[in-house]
């Protein structure tokens, strides 16, 4: 029978051990040719799926033995950190590695605002080198940190990328977050202002605390209040549905129920953090430290505004309860275990349940320094002579 046409082969599955398989020098021409114009075909397809899954490996590598990923990691490296050892793992490299997040000229914003910008950057700098550093001592965490940090271009975007991860569940997926996130933290610049002090109180006022990336990711009580600033930025836009629902999941997955319409300052030290509870109209001014299980609550159905002030510069230790709407001055501390129910003078120091004024009412106690700051929580009990253990 004569055969018009050239045959094409069969898609036969490849068998490595088959040296006729591998063997090209017993291949027909018109069989080469063919093949060649099915791979062509089947490239051409595979890219219109998949670009990523077509790119050919680097031209310039001098290293063919290190895959693709280790290769892009070690461009970066060199590139950017020629000091650097190729062991770590870093941020891929990219032409378009230097598009931030921000579309804003430095020209277009003010003398504050410049400098606010840089102090950022210079901390996300200084994250990202941390990063590496933990990767570095534990590779087996390398990808929990790139994805997470090294991978990110900007504060806001690793914050964004990291709650909607944490928040998320099977029927309120994290790209949903995660959109909801990045649109108000672009818009609202002052939660990542806020973001970069509440770091900072954290890292100088907690001495467990050993670096700014592990509070950025470890520490729930900083991840529970940045959420928060999310939910109240949507609380304050009318969109009170979705502001309750990143409540809910905040409590539910960090065991710290703020209401969204409450009012946070900056450099704000939730420490621990668990059990942490904060009434809708309650307000808490800047760099205040708070401890677990503290509850600025109510004092029953009254509606309006009925929940406490807290000052600057206050410390709340743990297990308190200031109940109504009461101030707290600045630089005041609550003892530990107190339950507040009247206004508690600036610098001053109430403890007890019911709380009391150290020095009484008349001539309390003067505070010289910010408690939030130094965090100590025992020195007014010198001050009782009759203290007993």
């Amino acid at each position: 029978m004569k055969v018009l046409g050239t045959p094409r082969p069969l898609p036969l599955a490849l068998d490595t051990n088959d040296s006729r398989v591998l063997s090209h020098t017993h291949s027909s021409p018109s069989v080469l040719s063919s093949t060649k114009h099915s791979h062509k075909l089947s490239k051409s397809m595979a890219t219109c799926i998949d670009t990523s899954r077509t790119t050919e490996p680097s031209r310039v590598s001098q290293r063919p033995n290190r895959s693709q990923p280790d290769e892009i990691h070690y461009k970066y490296v060199k590139f950017c950190r020629p000091t650097f050892t190729d062991h770590v793992s870093s941020i891929p490299f990219s032409e378009n590695h230097t598009n931030g997040i921000h579309t804003r000229k430095i020209a277009d914003l003010s003398f504050e605002e410049e400098g606010e910008v840089a102090e950022i950057g210079s901390l996300w700098l200084k994250m990202n080198e941390e990063a590496r550093l933990d990767a570095e001592q534990e590779p087996i965490l390398s990808n929990y940190y790139y994805s997470s940090i090294l991978s990110q271009n900007s504060l806001e975007c690793a914050l964004a990328n990291h709650l909607s991860i944490k928040l998320s569940n099977s029927s309120l997926p994290s790209c949903t977050l995660f959109d909801i996130f990045m649109g108000v933290v672009l818009e609202d610049k002052g939660i990542v202002k806020a973001v970069k002090e509440d770091l900072k109180a954290v890292k100088e006022r907690d001495p467990a605390c050993i670096s700014y990336v592990h509070c950025f990711l470890n520490y729930k009580g900083f991840l529970a209040c940045q959420a928060h600033r999310i939910a109240h930025n949507l609380w304050s836009q009318g969109r009170k549905v979705l502001a309750l629902l990143i409540q809910n999941r905040v409590s539910e997955v960090f065991a710290v129920d703020i209401h969204p319409g409450a009012k946070i300052g900056s450099g704000v030290f939730f420490d621990h953090a668990t059990g942490v509870v904060v009434g809708e109209t309650a307000v808490i001014g800047n760099n205040v430290s708070i401890l677990h299980n503290v509850t600025l609550g109510g004092t029953g159905k009254v509606c309006g505004d009925r929940h406490p002030k807290i000052g600057d510069g206050v410390l709340i230790g743990a297990g308190t309860c200031i109940l109504g709407n009461i101030k707290i001055g600045d630089a005041a501390k609550i003892g530990a275990g107190s339950v507040v129910l009247k206004d508690v003078p600036p610098k001053t120091t109430a403890v007890g349940n019911p709380a009391r004024l150290i020095g009484g009412l008349e001539n309390p106690v003067k505070l010289d320094k910010i408690p939030s700051f130094i965090m100590d929580h025992t020195s007014h009990i010198t001050e009782w002579p009759d203290y007993v253990i």
